[in-house]
């Protein structure tokens, strides 16, 4: 399971990041609600936890904006803002769930389960592109009669192409978001995984191909779309 957390308390965040990783759960950080958003309209998460009061964009406007954009990753909003009115707003603006803090860590995984079985319940299991069909549960991808699996690096890579199959991904923001923040990637680890999945589609005769856009990053090219 992959979770986003946007929250500019830096310990906090980093606190949850743990505690994610802890439960084999793969976990991005970033700490104000722009980029909060612009990694959350990828939809390539199964659980966004979402503080209110942050930089450059608060909590309610990104859930808001994500659910303008049709992104239905299901949201927790963590806030220190305990009055009905704010719980209210948070839920009228696209959350799933409200948090005070402090909070039980217990109750906040459960809570993240929860959200991810009902999300289960109405969310389809694979992404599609063209001829392209990418099975989230298994990292198969299937084209035309043919499948081929996905090692756990190709398959987040094209997991964020095909969710926004006609946006130019930078190579900075494939590096942060499938090796981490942290991480010490660098373009060349990007550009081996983009020839492993051309590759890949060769072999499976797809329509779709990867497009680098020099000196920024890749797209796929789906015919007629």
């Amino acid at each position: 399971m992959r979770v986003l957390i946007v929250e500019d308390e830096c310990r906090l965040a980093e606190a949850l990041g743990q505690i994610m990783k802890e439960q084999r759960y793969q976990a991005d950080l970033v700490f104000d609600g722009a980029d909060g958003l612009d990694y959350g309209l990828t939809g390539q998460y199964d659980v966004i936890l979402l503080d209110v009061m942050l930089p450059k964009v608060d909590g309610f406007e990104v859930a808001r904006r994500l659910r303008c954009a049709h992104v239905s990753t299901p949201i927790l909003m963590l806030t220190a803002r305990d009055e009905v009115p704010d719980k209210i707003a948070g839920l009228d603006h696209g959350a799933d769930d409200y948090m005070t803090k402090p909070f039980d860590m217990g109750e906040l995984l459960a809570r993240v389960r929860a959200l991810t079985r009902r999300q289960g319940e109405v969310i389809s299991e694979e992404l599609t592109a063209g001829d392209l069909t990418l099975e989230l549960s298994s990292h198969t991808l299937r084209c035309q009669g043919r499948s081929v699996r996905l090692g756990f690096k190709e398959f987040d890579v094209l997991r964020l192409l095909m969710a926004s199959p006609r946006a130019v991904i930078p190579k900075e923001d494939i590096i942060a978001r499938v090796w981490g923040l942290e991480s010490d990637a660098e373009d060349n680890n990007v550009e081996v995984y983009i020839s492993f999945l051309r590759k890949k589609l060769v072999f499976l005769d797809s329509s779709v191909t990867i497009q680098t856009v020099r000196k920024v990053g890749y797209h796929l090219e789906v015919p007629n779309s």
